[in-house]
Parts: C-alpha cells; structure tokens; sequence
C-alpha cells in the first residue's frame, strides 16, 4: 500500500509545492522586490499623466516640461532594473526547485520496490520525470511571477482608482463575483484536461520506447503497420485533449476579458457625468487600460496554473508512493551463507493464485543447489525472495539463521552477487560495468584477473581502448555471449559468499560455454551458489537439483539420484534431450 498520494485540493497541492521554494527564500524574496517596484512604477507611470496633461499640455508649465521627461525615463529605467531583478531570481528559484524534484524522483526511482515497476511502464516513469516536472517549472517561475507581479500592480492601480474616483472604482470591483465564479469553473476543466494529457504523454512514451526496443523484431515479423495504428490511436487522443484545452483557453479568457470591458465601457460612460479634471481623467484612463492589460495576464495564466497543479498531483503521487521496506537494523560483516527457506509461500497479489506453496529448503553453507523445472515453476520468484526483490507472503527465509527481514537491505545485498539471463550493462566503459557501484574502487589488477577468470579478457583486450572501450545502451555494441561475460566478471569480482545464477550461460556458444562452466565452478568453490538453468547438462556437477512444479518442490536430490527415480527430473531430461537430439 503507498500512502495517500498528493492532496486532490488545488491549493494544498500548490502550498505543497511552494515548500520548495523555501531554501532559496532570499533569492525569491529578492525577486518579489522587483516585482514590487515594477508594480509602483506602473501606478507611478499612470499618475504622472495628471500633470502631464494638466501642468504641460493646458497651463504649459516650463518647469513641468522639463522634469516630467526625465521622470519617465527614470520610471522606465528603474523597470528595467525590477524586470531583471524579478525574472532572473523567479528562474532560479524555479530551475532549482525542478533540479531538487527531479533529484528526489530520481532517488525514489531505486528506492520503490520491485513489484512496482512490474506494473508501471518505463515509458510512463519517463513522462513523469520529464514532461510532468517541466509543466511545474513553468507553474514554479512565470506563473508565480505573472500571478505576484500583475496581482500587486492590479492592487496599485486599484489604489490610484480609489484615489480620483471611488464612485468609479465601485463598478469595476461589481464585476468580480461573475469573474471568480467562471475562474473557478474553468481552472477545475483545465486540471481535468491537464491529468489526460499527462497519461496520454505517458502512452506516446511508453509506446515509442517499446517500438525503439523492440526494432528488430518489428521488421521482421512485419509489425509496422500494427505499431502505426497503436500509436495513431494514442496520438489522436493526446491531440484532442491538448485541442480541448485549447478551446477552453480560446473561449475563458475572451469571455473574461469581455465581462472587464463591459465594466470598463459602463466606468467611461459615468465618467462624463462626474466633474474630473483633464489630468486626473486622462490619469484615470491610463490607470485602467494598463490594469485591463495585467488582468488579462492574470486569466490567461489559469490554464499554466492548472496544469502545474495536475502535475505537481502526478510527482507528488509518485513520491508519496512507499519505498522497499527497510526497517531491519541487522549488519554483518561476512556470511557464512546459510540459507533456509521455512514454509514460505507467495503470490503477487492478496487476490491471486499463490506462485510459491509452502517452500521448505536448507541450504548449507558452500552448496550448490540448482533450481530446475518447466516454465513458470516458480524458480526465479523463489532466488528473487532471498535478496527481497520481493517478500514472502507467508513463512521465513532465514541467512545464517537471521530472518532477513531483519538485515538492512543493503548489508543483505552486500553478501550476493546476481549473474542475471537479462544482461544489464551500462553506457560506460567496460572498466566501469565490471567494477560498478560499490566496487569502482578495484583497482586494474583486480578487472584483469576478473575478466580473465570469467574468459572476457581476451575480446576486451582485442577492442581498441580495451578497458577504457564505451560499450553503448545495454551493451549494443558487444555480442550476447561478451555482455554475459562482464556480467559474470562483475560477479567474479564481488566475491560475495553467496552467488545467484539465473541461467547466466544462456547467452554463450557451445565453447564459450565450456570456459564459463570451468570458470563459474571456480567461482563457486566455497560459495553457496543458487543455480536457475533450462539446459540441464550445465548442473550436472550440482550438489543438489531442486524440482519445482506448480509452485512446489516435488523433488530434490543429486543427478544420477534423481535419474534413477524415474519421476519429474527424468521426464524433463528425457524430453530435453530427445529435442536436443532431434
């Protein structure tokens, strides 16, 4: 279960938000003084028109003529000065808040559980991370600038307002209940709309790293033509969301303008009728037209507002989702490597049929037990239990007698090493995707007599950097059988006492095999090592053979042991090997 995601209330999603900004304070409250004296600069550029018209243009003062220009170039001067001061520190503020949000979505990333990304697209996660957190930069600098900014000049030229004509003013602040019913209206279509179009972006991402993936076997099973359609689907709908957006945008903002206007018109027409000056009318005017034009800017903000909020609801459900269970404070330095499995069942839901029944196993330390059966026998979910990629749902597994619930997970870890089918390499050196993570301090020694061990030093010696060569996204650039090599170097040069194997020679021809077998036995002399393999002529030598069938262990015992019962392993290498055979 993960905790209540975001809030659905607007504003407490938007206070949530606004937390952020608070270890940059002074840099925003800097940028709120711009924005504070652009503000009175507007107000002031409108009251000088009083006696520009009064004292320059009807009484021709020389006096007026003269420091009245000036005036204007000091107001425009100093708005330079407040645009800069307001715009570059909203910036930074909000470049730094997206950099802290990307950062702890980031750390969240390896932090959620396994079973979460079972069900959640990659596609999906990289939508968050990069459309959602943009449309909060935009909600985190010009929407806060434009909403403090032009709400502060609006109050500035209301107080000019007050000051020539209350009576006036009065009319303009009757239209403001009609204003705030149909911005409230709007803003929740806008947020509505703003969510659609976030799952939709996550569709076309999913969608485009599934084709970019899986390339090669579009083209060859003739797949285009599909994939076209599936993803003409998705973009149609994200088009009409963005256009239903749009709409709503195209139409609120000319409606509000309009109930302005009218309110404006109705201002102009009652000020004939009142005994104002030149001056303080053409003050007023100015006043009014320069707060029609930040009241504009105010309703057209709506629409980035609202989709920063229904951004900042996606991230924060995402980081309000619930980690791996960490809660155990056991570290042990070294681990004999006794492992127990006491009765343990497991499904990967409350509600689903259980993948795992009543598991009982004791493995000693330095063992080699090799877990065998038909596909979706449950082996792979049984290895993935002992370093808690998942939890049990029922019964214990125990580490040298310790329920490894009460390690740290990380300690846990530390004592395997995971040689997976799945290969996974990263777009760096080969230096770096043997020695990586918690083992970058190898020294090149120690690389070399890992990949000699696990035969890969002599194809890296043959590329042209050799260690230093850049292996590209997932290893693109090396063959199936080199990736699952520098896998199993990186294992080599773990050294952990225990060792998971999950058909890590799968990948290698016939004699490259040969090598790796001879290297993977040296490797788990003294190790307790868990083995998953389909080809059963790789676990022959096992200390032990486990069979699992429907989730249960129905029998366990060695080779030639489990040959001469005559029962699931015979019938498995029987039909492996007539296959093999054929």
């Amino acid at each position: 279960m993960s905790r209540p995601a975001a809030q659905s209330d607007g504003v407490a999603i938007y206070r949530r938000l606004l937390r952020y900004i608070r270890p940059y304070m002074p840099m925003f409250l800097l940028a709120v003084l711009g924005m504070i004296i652009f503000s009175a600069t507007e107000a002031a550029f409108a009251r000088i028109i009083q006696p520009l018209l009064d004292d320059g243009f009807v009484e021709r003062d020389p006096k007026a003529l003269t420091w009245i220009p000036i005036f204007i170039i000091v107001i425009f001067a100093i708005r330079i000065f407040s645009n800069f001061l307001s715009g570059y520190g909203m910036a930074y503020v909000a470049r730094s808040v997206i950099r802290d949000l990307r950062g702890q979505m980031f750390e969240q990333l390896m932090r959620l559980p396994v079973s979460y990304y079972d069900t959640t697209s990659s596609g999906s996660l990289l939508s968050k991370m990069v459309y959602d957190v943009e449309q909060l930069a935009e909600a985190a600098s010009s929407v806060i600038t434009i909403i403090i900014r032009d709400s502060l000049t609006i109050l500035a030229l209301l107080g000019l307002l007050v000051y020539y004509s209350p009576e006036l003013t009065l009319i303009l602040l009757a239209s403001a209940p009609l204003l705030v019913a149909l911005v409230v209206y709007v803003s929740k279509r806008f947020r509505k709309l703003s969510r659609r179009i976030q799952d939709s972006m996550g569709d076309v991402s999913s969608v485009s790293e599934e084709v970019i993936g899986a390339h090669r076997e579009i083209r060859v099973f003739g797949g285009q033509a599909y994939e076209a359609r599936r993803f003409d689907d998705i973009n149609r709908h994200n088009r009409r969301q963005f256009l239903k957006l749009a709409i709503t945008n195209a139409l609120s903002s000319p409606v509000i303008q309009f109930i302005v206007a009218v309110a404006f018109a109705l201002m102009i027409y009652a000020a004939f009728r009142l005994d104002l000056k030149v001056g303080e009318f053409g003050s007023y005017l100015t006043a009014m037209l320069l707060l029609m034009q930040h009241a504009k800017r105010l309703t057209t903000v709506n629409m980035a507002l609202q989709r920063g909020i229904a951004a900042a609801q996606s991230v924060f459900a995402f980081l309000d989702r619930d980690a791996e269970r960490d809660t155990g404070s056991l570290e042990l330095p070294t681990v004999r490597g006794a492992i127990r499995y006491e009765h343990v069942s497991f499904r990967y839901h409350p509600d689903a049929e259980p993948v795992l029944q009543d598991i009982d196993l004791d493995i000693a330390p330095g063992e080699t037990v090799a877990l065998v059966g038909r596909s979706g026998a449950g082996k792979t979910t049984l290895v993935n239990l002992l370093p808690r990629f998942y939890e049990a749902s029922e019964g214990i597994i125990r580490l040298d007698g310790h329920d490894i619930r009460d390690f740290r997970l990380a300690n846990l870890r530390d004592h395997m090493a995971l040689v997976s089918q799945h290969v996974t390499l990263f777009n760096d050196t080969i230096a770096h995707n043997i020695a990586y993570g918690a083992l970058e301090t190898a020294g090149h020694d120690d690389l070399v007599r890992a990949a000699k061990a696990a035969h890969a030093l002599e194809f890296i010696e043959q590329l042209p950097q050799g260690f230093d060569t850049v292996v590209g996204e997932n290893g693109v650039l090396l063959s199936g059988g080199q990736r699952q090599r520098l896998a199993i170097a990186r294992a080599i040069l773990k050294d952990a006492p225990i060792l998971i194997l999950d058909e890590a020679t799968s990948a290698l021809d016939t004699e490259s095999e040969r090598y790796i077998q001879a290297a993977l036995e040296e490797l788990m002399a003294g190790r307790t090592t868990l083995v998953i393999a389909h080809r059963l002529s790789t676990i022959e030598r096992a200390d032990r053979i486990v069979v699992l069938s429907q989730g249960r262990i129905v029998e366990s015992g060695r080779h030639d042991e489990l040959l001469a019962r005559d029962g699931h392993y015979a019938a498995l290498h029987r039909l492996q090997f007539s296959e093999a055979g054929a």
